[in-house]
């Protein structure tokens, strides 16, 4: 078992003992939780996700599990990860966990997490779907509103590179690939918030940046009842997939936009009314 295949402790925990558990038929929760100091029952709990251990217990497992400085090290940040309160934490946490992996070894979760980094890799992305790119990066980066350098460009189409979103051609030219970023449930939401806020800021600048002839950013309050807000969503998904329809069937596309469709409350929720 290779502990920096994981980002969840619990998940690597279960797994170890059900590989002991084939070697040995008598390897059990009790003599588990024994050793590292953990009731049997909350053990349990703990391998079906529902409970933390506690720090204290963090120094006995890896003991335990006889893992080295560094392998301890990436369990306790991933105990760190998994008991994280707030958006700020769970981002380091989860940083900390890629710059513990073998670095000899890059795995692709980390190249998608930094897709979502920057606003700019999805646009380079959209924009040599129909931009006719040669290798001039700095021709390339001033396609863009607003402009990145040469240098910043040039990262973006290596990262797309390496997770095989764009190719180049027999003719030099770069073209796009039917590919898709996957993403696991442990750092998705971190990455696409990341991502979310640097667009909405990037709407905030373009209310400046740009004419209104070439932007649309409207906005109404609404009161409504809290049971009709998946509804509303449901209403808000038809529009993207509207749109992102028509999109794909553009013959000629020439620019590339960015749309952000914000629905946030303005008063408390009241979920459990009588």
């Amino acid at each position: 078992m290779n502990i920096f295949n994981y980002f969840d402790y619990r998940l690597f925990l279960k797994d170890f003992y059900e590989e002991k558990k084939k070697e040995n038929s008598f390897f059990s929760y009790r003599y588990m939780g024994s050793k590292i100091g953990i009731d049997a029952g909350y053990l349990v709990k703990v391998l079906q996700g529902k409970y933390h251990i506690a720090e204290s217990s963090i120094k006995k497992i890896a003991e335990f599990l006889k893992l080295n400085d560094k392998e301890t090290e990436y369990f306790a940040t991933m105990v760190n990860f998994a008991k994280a309160k707030s958006e700020r934490q769970t981002k380091i946490y989860f940083e900390k966990l890629l710059s513990l992996k073998n670095i000899k070894s890059v795995p692709l979760e980390e190249y998608q997490y930094e897709f979502y980094k920057k606003w700019y890799y999805t646009a380079i992305r959209s924009l040599i779907g129909w931009y006719d790119f040669d290798g001039d990066y700095k021709k390339l980066g001033q396609k863009l509103s607003p402009p990145i350098s040469a240098k910043e460009a040039k990262e973006a189409v290596k990262l797309l590179e390496k997770l095989d979103l764009i190719r180049k051609s027999s003719n030099g030219k770069y073209e796009l690939t039917n590919n898709v970023i996957t993403t696991g449930k442990e750092w998705k939401s971190i990455a696409v918030k990341e991502f979310q806020l640097q667009t909405i800021e990037l709407a905030k600048e373009s209310l400046e940046r740009h004419p209104k002839d070439i932007r649309d950013i409207s906005t109404v309050t609404v009161s409504v009842c809290f049971n009709d807000i998946p509804e509303i969503k449901e209403r808000i998904a038809e529009l993207r997939n509207s749109i992102l329809s028509l999109a794909s069937e553009s013959q000629n596309p020439d620019c590339v936009y960015q749309l952000n469709i914000q629905l946030v409350p303005l008063t408390n929720i009241q979920r459990n009314k009588p």
